[in-house]
């Protein structure tokens, strides 16, 4: 057992000299040898070539594997660093026009309601001012708004609150820098009206609800669903001719009028002065209305009887 080592190393020493000597030339006998039976038979070069190509494929493919995975997970690090950033701006894009959009809605809105004011056609010799509403009293017991613009605007008590549709009230309270409108709908408006059709004078009264009555008709009147009703003038309250609404609904004495003036989308009004004398003077003290045309002395109108 102690004479193996010793007796491989003597039979290898010779192999390894015989080999460093003549290996260049082997290697170079092999190659012609390669290259005599490659011209001599090229059909069975070409098998062994292709013997050795599907031996090694297998090799080379379990091999490209790792290399393709790793360049797999640089390109999807890359793409997920890409759209990081990408959806940092369209987070930004996207709230600044979130914030465009709310500028953009609420404009186009108010563009509408001013829109909607043009429809009405002040007569001749007539004045305005746009007021908008503020806040609505809707109660059980009043229906009244309250505007952006008083005294200091130029408005007064009694003049008429209007919209591109028709009438919504009249001024009631007048403060520095706003004011209160007295809508047709409450219970303390009582309007001067006439059938458009038949002529008929009538009241308008509110009742606190969005339908407001017709009372006080000539016992021949024939009002009909779908008859316009507008302002007849007397008293002068209100000048003749403005629309209020149409009946729409006829229940033995009760005949109620539904309003041109859609209460849910009421944003502006217009404060028309139509220099009526009207059958109540103002509160002492009521400023002139000074914006919206001359000064009337201190006459004024209101829509239900002063206190004083």
């Amino acid at each position: 057992m102690a004479r193996r080592p010793g007796s491989f190393i003597s039979v290898a020493q010779p192999v390894r000299s015989f080999w460093s000597r003549f290996a260049f030339a082997l290697l170079l006998a092999g190659s012609f040898t390669l290259m005599l039976l490659g011209k001599a038979d090229v059909l069975l070069v070409e098998r062994f070539r292709t013997g050795v190509a599907d031996l090694v494929a297998p090799v080379l493919e379990v091999l490209s594997r790792p290399a393709a995975s790793v360049a797999d997970t640089v390109a999807a690090m890359r793409r997920l660093r890409d759209l990081r950033v990408e959806n940092e701006r369209l987070r930004v894009d996207n709230g600044r026009l979130e914030r465009w959009q709310h500028v953009a809605r609420r404009l186009e809105a108010e563009n509408k309601a001013l829109r909607a004011l043009n429809n009405f056609v002040a007569e001749p010799g007539t004045s305005f001012v746009t007021a908008r509403v503020i806040a609505d009293a809707g109660g059980a017991f009043v229906r009244s708004a309250m505007i952006s613009a008083g005294a200091d605007h130029g408005v007064r008590r009694g003049l008429a609150a209007v919209t591109g549709e028709g009438l919504v009230g009249g001024v009631v309270d007048v403060g520095q820098r706003h004011a209160r409108v007295l809508l047709i709908t409450d219970l303390n408006s009582q309007i001067p009206v006439i059938v458009e059709r038949t002529r008929d004078p009538a009241v308008l009264a509110g009742d606190n609800t969005r339908l407001p009555r017709l009372v006080y008709l000539p016992q021949n009147a024939q009002v009909l669903a779908g008859d316009r009703i507008v302002t007849s003038g007397h008293g002068g309250v209100f000048p003749p001719g403005l629309p209020i609404g149409v009946v729409t609904s006829i229940v033995e004495s009760t005949i109620k009028i539904t309003p041109y003036v859609d209460w849910n989308r009421l944003e502006y009004v217009r404060l028309v002065d139509y220099g009526l004398v009207g059958v109540v003077k103002p509160a002492s003290g009521t400023p002139p209305f000074s914006l919206m045309g001359q000064d009337r002395a201190g006459r004024g109108s209101a829509l239900r009887p002063d206190p004083q």
